[in-house]
């Protein structure tokens, strides 16, 4: 996987965060603990989209989602 070099501003605070977590967790870089964060926003975002798409029901397919077995028969 290619990085591309970001910068950003953050404020001390979160800094300081990220600095204490990545003692803490013996990431080896400020960057590994960024990208992990990244990582469950992104997680987070697919979770609540998944959430949401299992709420939109189409009925059309929940009868033919069926076609073909008979209500009885075991897989």
């Amino acid at each position: 996987m290619q990085a591309q070099k970001l910068s950003i501003s953050l404020p001390q605070q979160q800094c300081d965060f990220i600095g204490h977590y990545q003692i803490e967790h013996h990431y080896k870089t400020r960057s590994e603990v960024i990208k992990e964060a990244l990582y469950l926003l992104q997680q987070a975002h697919l979770e609540s989209c998944y959430r949401e798409a299992n709420q939109e029901v189409d009925d059309a397919f929940e009868i033919l989602a069926s076609d073909g077995i008979e209500e009885n028969e075991a897989w």
